[in-house]
């Protein structure tokens, strides 16, 4: 047992040295790929010192009292999961250092330390206790109450599940040995010089009375010297041995197994669930580095850096690592979904990077460089654009995570890598003109570029303007798309007046609007009349209109020309997301 104890307590400490190492050679932003990995652990050393040696000191207790240990985060948003984090991370943590670490810890601290004495008894069952209603309550939000948008994944059901078998092995383990005859006979062994075998079955009586243990042989009750004179023999036991009642969870067990102790006791059952409870504590360590259960460690260093932390100020070489690190923080808690104000179109649209929580662990594979297929990138783009920089994920997320410039960063990768992304088909995307001045200029009008590329290329009527084109055959299925639509069914009313074309601010803005912008408004409605889609897919009118509905205002025939447009971009995508699926 002591070499698998040091084999998990390797694999522990590799996992965490390799968990810590990609903090500094990852990176999400690809000019941060520029800066050297010994550059970025020299920044992080001297951003540590500085701010230890700085009045941020108090900023950092502040927030390590509040949001690391008393979770105030957590409680803001709600209390039932408040409760549930404070009753499995404080009887976890508990357990580890009063019961786990009892020998480096507990045994330093207090000289007279017994496992088998209270307080000690009695507090490990008290924490143990206390991670079981955690864990209930885990269950219960997650399984039962269902909770808008809060997403489980495998990760999640491991972190119960581990924990739970950690638990319930331990107090079953407690039952056994409360009950178990042959570690009575074991203890008075060691610890007692008893021939007579009078004094022998008076000192069992009394632990089968007073102790639960469950013996073959003797069976109660007990005549009342017998009793006195055990009492007088365990008077040695007292000061190693309280009353197992103390022990309310592994009593309550011993109670309920007490029919059958001892079959239990014949099989060796305490020394087996020993060997099972020690490993499954060893496998969830070696494994904890590897799991969603390492943001015990790295949800504190990203509330702790976040606060000490200034985007302006700090050195990039710190933000990059910042960021990386704050991918292995998240809880997955689901706290971004519910205030996310573009959360709601997960409803219509079947992509899970549409929900912050869940886009993180795309992020993460984006950012270790793994490869990724078509889909999976177009997955992740469509989830980072349709993102509004509402701010809401990053001021609720209770680890401090800044879920925003996240975001913003991975935008930035996917354009810089050169994929088409049709959410900035539009010269006024949103969000492109809101961050504009702090992303490269002359990045700006590239992800337009690709995305118009992308769905000229798919329009075979494209690229020969100026040429006679022989009639092409409707086609029904774009002109059934269409009418299907409750905004864009009016397209067959147009009769070409042009009233539409005259009204548009954008065809007044060039001398040679043809030139520039292909069809005209209503030249696309007639090519949408004749059921020719590759011409209305491809004009440049049909991205750079401003959507500012003079022209469906002045129809004469009331065709929502606007709202046509709006049905003829989402076509148009549609058309080349089919095309290039994967």
């Amino acid at each position: 047992m002591l070499i698998i104890t040091y084999f998990a307590l390797a694999v522990f400490g590799l996992g965490v040295a390799y968990k810590v190492s990609t903090w500094f050679r990852y990176y999400i932003d690809i000019n941060t790929g520029e800066i050297s990995l010994s550059t970025r652990i020299f920044a992080a050393i001297k951003g540590m010192i500085s701010t230890l040696f700085s009045m941020k000191i108090f900023t950092l207790l502040k927030v390590f009292i509040l949001d690391v240990l008393l979770q105030v985060r957590t409680l803001r948003e709600d209390f039932l999961r408040w409760f549930m984090h404070i009753c499995i991370y404080v009887g976890f943590m508990l357990l580890l250092l009063m019961h786990a670490l009892d020998k480096s810890i507990t045994s330093e601290l207090f000289p007279d330390y017994f496992s088998t004495i209270n307080p000690f008894m009695f507090l490990r069952d008290l924490f143990g206790v206390l991670v079981i209603l955690g864990l209930l309550i885990a269950v219960y939000r997650r399984f039962f109450l269902r909770i808008p948008r809060l997403m489980t994944n495998s990760a999640d059901n491991y972190a119960i599940i581990i924990v739970a078998v950690i638990i319930f092995s331990g107090i079953i383990l407690e039952g056994t040995k409360i009950t178990s005859h042959s570690k009575f006979q074991q203890m008075v062994e060691d610890y007692y010089q008893l021939d007579d075998q009078e004094e022998l079955k008076s000192l069992e009586a009394y632990w089968i009375t007073n102790y639960g243990v469950i013996s073959p042989d003797l069976k109660g009750p007990f005549k009342a010297n017998i009793l006195a004179l055990g009492e007088e023999l365990n008077e040695g036991c007292v000061e190693c041995h309280s009353r197992p009642k103390w022990a309310f969870a592994g009593y309550g067990f011993a109670k309920i197994i007490s029919p059958v102790a001892p079959v239990l006791d014949k099989f060796n059952a305490p020394v087996l669930l020993w060997y099972i409870h020690f490993l499954v504590c060893l496998l969830g360590l070696a494994y904890l580095p590897f799991s969603k259960m390492f943001h015990i460690f790295s949800s504190p260093l990203s509330l702790l850096t976040n606060a000490a932390m200034d985007g302006e100020k700090s050195d990039p070489a710190n933000i990059a690592t910042r960021q990386i690190m704050e991918l292995d923080a998240c809880t997955h808690c689901g706290t971004c979904n519910s205030r996310c104000s573009v959360a709601v179109a997960y409803e219509a649209i079947p992509n899970m990077n549409i929900l912050p929580s869940e886009k993180i662990s795309s992020v993460k594979k984006l950012a270790a460089g793994k490869i990724l297929s078509y889909k999976e990138l177009r997955d992740i783009q469509e989830g980072i654009y349709l993102c509004t920089n509402c701010n809401r994920c990053t001021v609720v997320c209770p680890v401090g995570i800044n879920l925003q410039d996240l975001w913003f960063n991975v935008r930035e990768v996917l354009l810089k890598k050169g994929y088409p992304e049709f959410f900035a088909l539009s010269p006024l995307s949103f969000y492109r003109g809101l961050r504009k001045k702090d992303g490269a200029q002359k990045d700006y009008q590239k992800p337009l570029g690709l995305a118009r590329s992308a769905i000229v290329s798919k329009c075979e009527l494209m690229g020969i303007p100026d040429k006679s084109l022989p009639l092409a055959p409707t086609d029904g299925k774009f002109q059934n798309n269409l009418g299907l639509s409750v905004q864009a069914n009016t397209f067959s009313a147009c009769f070409g007046c042009e009233t539409c074309t005259t009204a548009c601010p954008v065809v007044a803005n060039y001398e040679n609007p043809k030139e520039v912008l292909g069809l005209l408004p209503h030249q696309i409605m007639h090519a949408a009349g004749l059921g020719i889609q590759d011409l209305a897919f491809g004009s440049n009118m049909l991205w750079d209109c401003l959507t500012c509905y003079q022209c469906q205002e002045r129809c004469p025939q009331g065709v929502g020309i606007t709202d046509i447009l709006y049905e003829l971009k989402n076509l148009a995508v549609k058309n080349v997301k089919d095309k290039t699926s994967v």
